[in-house]
């Protein structure tokens, strides 16, 4: 099916859920995730792909087996597009309207290190700034887990310390409530979004080798 936006619906579906995080609303609701929520994400990462590769859609549920929080459902929808391990392109509706973004939302600890020596590379890392420097000049906002110290082995002074202190690393922007989500044009804006994002998503899947 071509996508026609995320109908109202699907941002009350997660209003209400927000709610009442129970099996009972779900099982009653159910039927509006399926069409709302779930049918328009896949009809938009569907028209994504050609450009970008195939989507995954997250599944719905949380695992809760080692969390302190047992609520059952998640409040969003995510998909992501996969270029390098945990690494790709990113896509949320959820009540507060549509999220955008690409990077890495987890460094396993041999691409960690290899992410940090390619900064500190005084060519690679020169590259690494300049690409984030544009991106947030087009306003995307780059975020990501981060130590509160420095890495071991680095010095606190380090000129390139806020970049090294990341342990995950994304751009990304919250297009919200904007009329644009409703309707068929959101493919063009998330095509944007992406290919904005891409040159830290390609210099990630370069550098961030183990």
């Amino acid at each position: 099916m071509a996508f026609e936006g995320f109908p109202v619906a699907a941002l009350d579906f997660y209003d209400d859920l927000e709610v009442d995080n129970t099996k009972s609303f779900w099982e009653a609701h159910k039927h509006i995730y399926k069409e709302s929520v779930h049918a328009p994400m896949k009809a938009l990462t569907d028209e994504l792909a050609e450009e970008f590769g195939s989507a995954k859609i997250f599944r719905p549920y949380r695992d809760v087996r080692f969390s302190k929080d047992k609520l059952p459902y998640k409040t969003h929808q995510g998909a992501f597009v996969a270029v390098a391990p945990q690494t790709g392109y990113y896509v949320e509706v959820s009540p507060r309207g549509i999220r955008t973004g690409g990077g890495c939302y987890w460094f396993e600890p041999p691409r960690l290190a290899a992410f940090r020596d390619a900064i500190v590379h005084d060519h690679y890392g020169a590259d690494l700034e300049k690409r984030l420097a544009t991106a947030e000049k087009k306003g995307y906002a780059v975020t990501g887990d981060r130590l509160k110290t420095a890495p071991r082995g680095f010095d606190k002074d380090h000129p390139k310390i806020e970049l090294l202190r990341h342990k995950s690393i994304h751009l990304g922007r919250t297009i919200g409530f904007e009329p644009i989500i409703h309707t068929p044009d959101l493919v063009g804006e998330v095509k944007k979004d992406w290919r904005a994002v891409r040159p830290l998503v390609e210099w990630i899947a370069e550098h961030a080798v183990a």
